[in-house]
Parts: C-alpha cells; sequence; structure tokens
C-alpha cells in the first residue's frame, strides 16, 4: 500500500534586542544547524550541507531511523532557507527503496513596530509502500498514525528553535561585544565554527 503522510508546523518568536541585528547571526549554517537540531545527531558534509540521523520513529510495528542529508542556507536579507536533498533507511532494504522524505523549511526577520520577529514555517512529507502486513491496515488509520508522528517531529524542532537558537543568539552576542573594535570582524567569522555552547566544532 503506498501512502503519503504529511506535516506543517509555523512559529513565531519575538527577538530580544541587542546590539548586534539577529541578521548577521542568522548567516552562519553551522550555527544554525546546531542549534536546531542536536549536536549528537549531525555530521558536517559541506559549508551548506549536513547529515542530520534522526532518533528512532516508531510506527505501527516498524521501528525507522532516517538519515536525512540537509542543506541550509541563508539569503542578504538573514532570511534562512532549510532543504532535504537525500534520505536513507539504513537496516530495511524493502522500505529503504520505497521510502522518500521531504522537508522545506523557511525562516525569517521580520520588522514590526520597531521590534524583530523570526516567522518560520516548515512542511514535512513522507511518501512510502508498506510491506505486509502493514498494508492490510485500514488506510485512515495508517495516515492518522503517519500524519501524527509527522507533527510529532516538526514540534520537536520547533521547541528547540524556540529555546536554543534565541539563547544561542545571545551568547554569541556576548562574545562578540567582548571583542575590541579591531578583532569585530574577525571574531564573527569564528563564530561561524563554534558550537552553540561556544567550543571549536
Amino acid at each position: 500500500m503506498n501512502v503519503r503522510f504529511s506535516a506543517v508546523q509555523s512559529v513565531e518568536i519575538a527577538v530580544p534586542e541587542q546590539p548586534i541585528p539577529i541578521q548577521h547571526y542568522l548567516r552562519q549554517p553551522q550555527r544554525l544547524i546546531h542549534a536546531l537540531i542536536d549536536p549528537t545527531q549531525v555530521e558536517l558534509l559541506g559549508n551548506d550541507c549536513f547529515r542530520f540521523k534522526m532518533r528512532p520513529l516508531h510506527f505501527m510495528t516498524l521501528s525507522l531511523q532516517p538519515t536525512v542529508d540537509l542543506r541550509i542556507w541563508a539569503e542578504s536579507d538573514g532570511t534562512i532557507y532549510l532543504r532535504s536533498i537525500g534520505c536513507e533507511i539504513r537496516g530495511i532494504e524493502y522500505i529503504n527503496r520505497r521510502f522518500h522524505l521531504g522537508l522545506m523549511g523557511q525562516l525569517s526577520p521580520v520588522q514590526q513596530a520597531a521590534k524583530t520577529y523570526l516567522k518560520g514555517r516548515a512542511d514535512l512529507q513522507v511518501e512510502v509502500d508498506l510491506p505486509p502486513p502493514l498494508s492490510l491496515t485500514p488506510r485512515p488509520l495508517v495516515e492518522t498514525t503517519g500524519n501524527g508522528l509527522l507533527r510529532s517531529v516538526l514540534l520537536t524542532i520547533k521547541q528547540r528553535l524556540v529555546h536554543q537558537l534565541l539563547s544561542d543568539y545571545c551568547l554569541w552576542v556576548a562574545a562578540q561585544s567582548e571583542a575590541s573594535p579591531q578583532t569585530l570582524g574577525i571574531g564573527l567569522d569564528q563564530s561561524a565554527l563554534l558550537s552553540p555552547n561556544g567550543s571549536a566544532l
């Protein structure tokens, strides 16, 4: 049985006022990905490409652990884009050959009444051809379960975004503020190589 699951999550966060606008922070893909996703689950593939090993997903009688390749980049206005560019289900070849995951996300700094907000949206879709005996399960039950699972994945990422990203942004600003004017530009470059806790990647 071929089924498609989907989930959408929106977010709006008020950004605390800081000496350095958040647009500067948002132009650093390596810091951002570690703020959005647990660093223990991420492997750097390139300047803006990462491999995300998701936690096991329990669906009906299946336990799946997708490994998703992501690209994250920023435009000059600070808008962040996230796209999945590959996915693999290791250990279950039948599912791996019949599984497709698509993730698209966007996060933009927006000015409203002299205050900055981060507004974003993420869309997650999975298409899979289920093996027996799951293929005999009523389709409405399968779709409800799958959609709920994807919503929980996006909710986890949203919660981390709300709590971790702004915290890391404030830490980053504090680190830049300690730099002298002559070394501020160097500090901005070097910060891209730091994890959210301030240690070298």
